[in-house]
């Protein structure tokens, strides 16, 4: 049986504790900072009236799928939801766009640097952060799929430690910032 090459280039994993090859996908979370101060978070009772950092209604749409399909996973594992945190959201889309526009798939942007670094010069504070990214998944579904077939990133989505969320779509670049106040 053939294995197209779209299945594979969609299944890349680095973690800070490991790196293993699926490329596409790309987990990475930090243990806590030091960082203390109060970013608006919005609950998931509000979910429906989020504002998203893009401007296409289908990257909104896809986007609150994500972010409903991450608290699903949460509630089936035993964990309270993640509150999606209005200023993260705008990171998570920056970020997004800065990889489609720039053409690399890295938590390390040659623009902002690491996804903690980004974190603080957009004046987010945490405990604890990590970052999801991927590329090339055509869906809300698909991506979540893949994500929670990889150890990585299913990790950080299972993460008792976060209780907020952020979620980027550009072009088909996928990313979730995660972190707990």
């Amino acid at each position: 049986m053939m294995v197209s090459m779209k299945l594979i280039m969609k299944r890349m994993v680095m973690t800070t504790t490991a790196a293993a090859v699926f490329a596409g996908t790309a987990a990475f979370a930090i243990q806590p900072s030091a960082n203390a101060a109060a970013t608006t978070a919005i609950s998931n009772t509000q979910l429906s009236t989020v504002q998203v950092a893009s401007v296409d209604s289908v990257n909104d749409a896809a986007i609150l799928k994500v972010i409903k399909l991450v608290n699903q996973q949460r509630v089936q594992a035993g964990l309270k939801p993640l509150s999606v945190n209005a200023n993260l959201q705008k990171v998570a889309q920056v970020k997004a766009n800065d990889m489609a526009q720039n053409g690399y798939f890295d938590h390390t942007s040659p623009t902002y640097g690491t996804p903690f670094k980004m974190m603080k010069t957009y004046g987010i504070t945490y405990t604890y952060a990590g970052e999801n990214i991927a590329k090339g998944q055509s869906s809300a579904a698909e991506v979540m799929s893949d994500w929670m077939n990889s150890p990585g990133h299913k990790a950080n989505i299972l993460n008792k430690n976060f209780t907020q969320i952020g979620v980027g779509l550009k072009n088909g670049v996928w990313v979730q910032e995660f972190i707990r106040k």
